[in-house]
């Protein structure tokens, strides 16, 4: 890469660092790679110029100095190659919106894989700069599987996944990413691919821009309760209002992954719930055990040992318990989330700002 490029990509890099999650550097220069794949160098340049507020193509062109017939394709071809976000705003005019790389970038790449994208991204993670990493909340939370709640009388909409689901009217399917990714490697567990439901306005882009296919909500529920028939973990954007609903495996996800290698994955995950365990009314089924993602669960003779720093909060346990020995109890340092995905992402990118 020659020095005027590498400038415009790293300005891009840059950009994206200041993003909710970031964007660090890597030693090697694999985070420019990356986005050279990506982007075109005239998309590169006008991505800097996109914000986290939805704008139309005459506001961003005229930040970039670019006419709106030169800004306005270049936008929609963007979005359409999953760099940015696309919405259509009132008065059928489409607005645009900067997305973290993740969730966001890498996630919209989900059709367009390739051994060669996969292998800079292994690099980038192997080489990023994790000394400047910010505390804040994380963009996903764990939401019980429904059934795990029956008789929680005191749980609040946002933590039930049919009250997510029911207040919208705008769905579609797509591939799970992670999954894709370990399939491409051959090393893909059994559970569903097509699991990553989206809401609202992110549903509209996932099939509009051939990422996913429109579902009726009725077939949002089959896929949730085929999710609980394959022990997955749901996890929501961390938010009131969900744009996201991913079915996660403890062996495949970019996000259990990680949490599973960590020695206390419960205080890192954001979730309302934990299970509890009474030894008296275990029945030694160990039923449990195959279902939890998180190894929190382990056998113990004919009864289980529950690992209270690992657990989750996702209610898996919870769901299938013949006897009612483990059940899902509120947390005492569960906090509301924030009300939609743009105001957690702001929550984070103030973070990153007050970080300095």
């Amino acid at each position: 890469m020659d020095k005027v490029n590498e400038a415009i990509y790293r300005r891009l890099a840059q950009h994206l660092d200041r993003l909710p999650d970031g964007y660090p550097p890597s030693s090697t220069g694999a985070e420019l790679r990356i986005l050279e794949r990506l982007f075109t160098q005239a998309e590169a340049g006008l991505a800097v110029h996109l914000t986290l507020n939805r704008e139309t193509a005459e506001t961003i062109g005229s930040r970039a100095g670019l006419a709106i017939e030169e800004a306005a394709p270049r936008l929609a071809e963007m979005a359409k190659k999953g760099l940015i976000l696309s919405i259509r705003g009132g008065g059928e005019k489409t607005l645009y919106q900067a997305v973290p790389f993740v969730v966001g970038i890498f996630e919209f790449q989900v059709n367009d894989l390739t051994p060669e994208f996969l292998s800079d991204l292994v690099e980038y993670d192997q080489t990023r700069d994790t000394t400047s990493e910010v505390k804040t909340i994380p963009q996903l939370r764990t939401v019980p599987v429904g059934v795990a709640l029956e008789g929680h009388t005191e749980a609040l909409p946002y933590e039930r996944v049919e009250e997510l689901v029911r207040a919208h009217d705008r769905f579609a399917v797509a591939p799970c990413l992670c999954r894709t990714i370990t399939g491409m490697a051959g090393t893909a567990c059994d559970a569903p691919i097509e699991t990553c439901m989206f809401f609202g306005d992110w549903a509209d882009f996932y099939a509009n821009t051939g990422r996913g296919r429109r579902i009726e909500r009725e077939e949002v529920f089959r896929l949730l309760e085929q999710a609980n028939a394959a022990n997955l973990v749901l996890q929501s954007s961390n938010s009131k209002e969900t744009s996201v609903i991913c079915c996660c495996c403890g062996d495949c996800c970019g996000v259990l992954g990680p949490l599973k290698a960590l020695e206390n994955p419960a205080d890192e995950v954001a979730s309302a719930y934990a299970a509890a365990y009474d030894a008296s009314a275990c029945i030694g089924c160990h039923k449990c055990v195959e279902r939890c993602q998180m190894d929190a669960i382990v056998p113990d003779g004919d009864r289980i040992t529950l690992a209270a720093n690992r657990c989750i909060g996702c209610g898996l346990c919870a769901a299938t318990c013949p006897s009612g020995a483990l059940r899902l109890v509120r947390r005492e340092d569960a906090d509301a989330p924030p009300d939609d995905i743009n105001k957690m992402w702001d929550v984070m990118t103030n973070a990153r700002a007050d970080a300095g």
